[in-house]
Order: structure tokens, then sequence, then C-alpha cells
């Protein structure tokens, strides 16, 4: 098969194309990854994968319609366009027509550069510091699991308006678990990078050995509301969703938590008393991401119309108050208020706080310390409440010391509820969410209390 290039992939859909309009992307990304469990590497492993794109507009009569069809490889570039368009004109009109972008938004990248590109080298200071951690781990008497990755995604953007732009995105975590060897104590840490150049492998094994040495301890406690230090990794997780349902849309039509009662949404309401900052900004150091969209289909909080269209920083929530919400250009135009894009990163602030979670510990009287919250699961859109557990570790605090471990809990909250509850915020840094990191890993977070965080049930979760 004839090798072509992203580039070359491009230029070829979009002359191929019949359609009243198109847009095309590449996408093509290169992983490496290391496994390992119980002291031990497992696996390690490279792997290399393209996807092509195109998005066809066709007038029907009726209406802008669009069909998207999507590839993997080197596919036939006319029979991938032919079906893109198929899909067009069986589909009907597109509520979030609008003309495509024309303008090239800042950073539009280097177009003809060559994509960027991982490999297993990545790992060649990582993987001898994690060598000696297993060591430790051993001496202790201790076990460690986890896994590493690190990807270089290129994305090729092109349009029949005439946009060639190009982002390289760079992404890679570390999950390090710690365990007693009868598994009755499990611990987490874990980091996001965007090289392995600042990653700790000491640190992190450090923090697990002191929280399995916390965990030797165990208290037993009742579900209840309790004072509650959330780390930076779970208040990610909280604001995420947060972030992910501020769809101006659903919030205009009544849909979500960010609906006023009576019509309309709730930007210009405070939501927090402290001067909290939630924001995205593409350009911030050690989150960078994408400053324009790439978007394959259409929902309420992108359309395939905005493609090319500009990301720049933008605040949610300013000084306490909900500022922004995400809103398509198309729904912009319907309501009259401005076009603002989502942004692949996230960062919550006090501008003032200083404090290290370690401080808060210390200034904390009796409460409890969580590690980490999975399984979350949305109960009431109108209020976003959400569901999950604790896991990995809950410590109580008793005269600003942790004293143990206690039992797992199912948790009830509505993160955009706990915004108006914290009373204090510690100091930002870049963290891992722990149930999003599949999607999600540029986030910087603080640490956070809560003086009365719901536990409604025990869990038996480990």
């Amino acid at each position: 098969m004839t090798h072509h290039s992203a580039q070359q992939l491009v230029e070829k859909a979009l002359a191929a194309s019949a359609a009243d309009g198109c847009v095309v992307y590449v996408v093509e990304s290169t992983e490496a990854n290391l496994r390992w469990a119980s002291n031990s590497l497992t696996t390690n492993g490279a792997m290399r994968s393209r996807q092509v794109v195109v998005v066809s507009f066709v007038d029907g009569g009726s209406g802008m319609a669009t069909g998207t069809v999507a590839r993997t490889g080197t596919p036939d570039v006319a029979a991938l366009v032919a079906a893109s368009e198929q899909a067009a004109r069986d589909a009907g009109p597109a509520e979030d027509a609008v003309p495509l972008v024309s303008e090239a938004p800042p950073g539009a990248g280097d177009w003809d550069a060559d994509p960027a590109e991982t490999s297993i080298e990545v790992f060649a200071d990582f993987a001898p510091a994690l060598g000696a951690a297993f060591g430790a781990a051993r001496d202790r008497g201790d076990l460690l699991f986890g896994y590493a990755e690190h990807s270089l995604t290129t994305t090729y953007l092109g349009t029949s308006t005439g946009l060639r732009l190009r982002t390289d995105q760079p992404a890679g975590r570390v999950e390090l678990n710690g365990k007693s060897t009868d598994y009755s104590r499990s611990v987490w840490a874990g980091v996001g990078t965007r090289d392995f150049r600042d990653v700790s492998v000491a640190d992190l094994a450090a923090d697990v050995e002191r929280k399995l040495g916390w965990s030797q301890r165990r208290v037993d406690l009742p579900a209840g509301r309790y004072e509650t230090l959330l780390p930076p990794s779970a208040v990610s997780d909280l604001m995420i969703y947060a972030y992910w349902t501020m769809e101006a849309r659903d919030a205009d039509e009544g849909r979500n938590v960010y609906a006023r009662k009576g019509g309309g949404n709730r930007i210009g309401d405070r939501l927090s008393e402290l001067p909290l900052t939630l924001r995205s900004d593409p350009a911030a150091p050690g989150l960078e991401t994408a400053p324009f969209q790439v978007v394959g289909s259409s929902s309420g909080s992108a359309s395939v119309f905005d493609n090319g269209m500009a990301t720049p920083a933008v605040d949610w929530i300013s000084g306490g108050v909900l500022t922004n919400l995400i809103r398509p250009r198309a729904w912009a135009l319907k309501t009259t208020a401005p076009a603002v894009a989502a942004v692949d990163n996230l960062l919550l602030e006090e501008p003032t706080a200083t404090a290290t979670q370690d401080e808060m510990v210390a200034a904390t009287e009796r409460g409890l310390l969580l590690t980490t919250l999975w399984y979350i699961r949305e109960v009431d859109p109108q209020t976003l409440l959400l569901t999950g557990l604790t896991r990995d570790g809950v410590f109580l605090v008793e005269g600003g010391e942790v004293t143990g471990a206690v039992n797992n809990f199912r948790w009830n909250e509505s993160p955009v509820d706990l915004l108006g509850r914290i009373n204090e915020v510690g100091r930002t840094e870049r963290t891992l969410p722990r149930e999003w990191n599949d999607w999600f890993t540029r986030a910087a977070m603080p640490p956070v209390r809560v003086p009365d965080f719901n536990m409604s049930s025990v869990s038996p979760a480990s």
C-alpha cells in the first residue's frame, strides 16, 4: 500500500470532495507504556496509530446536513469521502449549521512538519528509579502495582475554507498503587506529565509509603457528615464533572444545574463566597493543549461547523461568580451571547491561598483526609448531585495528625453545591484525576476543606 503523509491525506480528501463544504483531519499517535505488579515490571509496549476523519457538509435544499466517517490506517480516500457525503445526504438538516470557520486561529502550528513521536526511551530515567522503588518496597514488606504511559498525538486539520492547522499534544501519567502483602491495606499516588522529565518516582513512592504507614491502625466510623480534606486529585474529579456539564444550551433550556429558576442561565450568580476562579487556558504552563477546536460530531458543547475555531483562555468562574458557559457558535447566534469554546484543561485557584495539604492537616482538630474518589455517577442533573465511593485510603485526622485509616464510604455531593460550602482552599498544584484520567489529564487543583462532606453510607470497597 502506498504510504501517504497526514498532510497528503488531508489534501487528497479535500480535493476529492464534491460537497458544499468539507473538513478533514488526521490524527497521528504514538504511545509507550509500562506496567508493574508485586514489585516487578510485567509488560512494556509501544504503539502507533492513525485515524482519518472526513466531515462533509451537503445542502439538500432544506438546510445544511453533515456526515462524518472515520477510518484507521491509510484508507481509500475517495471511498471515505464518498461515504461521508452519503452520510450527509442521508441525514436531516443540522440545527447547528453556520458558515465554516475561515479565519486561522492563533497557534496554527507548522503544517509541513512531520508528526511528533514518543518511544519507550521516554522512560530512560523513570524505569531505573522505579526499580529502586521496587527494592525499597520489597525490603519494607510492601507491594507496588501501577502503570505509566506517554503519548504524543499530532493532529492535522484542513478545511474547504482554506484552513491548514496542526497541533501536537503530549500526555503522560503515572499511577502507583501500594498494598500490604495481605492486601488489607491499599493506597494510591499519581501524577500527570508532558514528558516524564518532571516525574519523581522517589516522591511518589514516599507518598505511598507514608500512606501505608498511616493505614496500620484501623478505625471504623459510621456514615454521616464529616469535616473533610479533599486532595487535589479528588477535587479535580469533581470539578471536571462540573466543567463537562457547563453547556449553555442545557442551562438556557432548564436542563442542568446552571439553569436559572424561571428561565435563562445562572451567569452572574455567586457560586462561592471564596474568591475562587475556575478557568481553562490552552497556554497554561505544563498543561498546554490545542488552541483550536477539532470536532468529529456535534453536541451541546461542540459543533462540527466550529472546526478550527480558536479556543482562547476563559474564566468559567471568576471571584466565585459564574461568568461563562460552553456555547458553540450556532447557539451563540440564537441567544445573542458570545461563542465560548471548551478547552482541554482545567484549573481551580484561590489567589490568596498558600497553605499546603500538610499544613491544612496540621490545622485540623478532627476530620477525614481522602485520597481519591471513584465510580462517580450522576444522580440528578438539575442539582448535579453525584455519587461515588472513596478509594485507596480514607484517613482520620485528630489534633493535627493522621492517626489511622477508616473504612470507605459511599458519598453523595454536588460539586456546584460544594463550591458554596468550601471554607478553606490550599495552594493549587498540578494533579492527576483518578476517575477521569483516561480522558482528562491536564488539571491543576488545590486541596480544599469542606465542613460537612456527606458520607451517605459505609462501603465495603477497599
